[in-house]
């Protein structure tokens, strides 16, 4: 199965890592990497899109309250268990970012 798993960054969580936390949390991308999956950070330059009946409103930013999305991963995994552990230690996990699951 595969899992889409959109990685939610905070920009002052990054900065408060120490420089061994970001090492040991970019390592994990390349772990994952290294397994098949695909990683990708994204910029944070965004434009919203949303229709909602008849109005399309098109505008800078993200749509949703809280935090930008920083970028994704693909990930091919058994379960979403497995992909849980793959990324529980990635950099936006780490550093008061999220990451969302989703399967495909």
């Amino acid at each position: 199965m595969r899992f889409l798993c959109l990685a939610f960054g905070d920009k002052d969580g990054w900065i408060s890592l120490s420089d061994d936390e970001k090492t040991d949390v970019l390592a994990q991308d390349s772990v994952i990497t290294g397994g098949g999956a695909t990683v990708v950070a994204v910029r944070p330059e965004v434009t919203s899109v949303r229709n909602w009946g008849k109005h399309l409103e098109v505008s800078d930013g993200p749509h949703q309250a809280g935090l930008p999305l920083a970028g994704f991963y693909i990930i091919e995994a058994e379960s979403a268990a497995a992909v849980v552990e793959r990324v529980a230690n990635t950099p936006c996990a780490r550093a008061r970012g999220v990451i969302e699951i989703h399967p495909f």
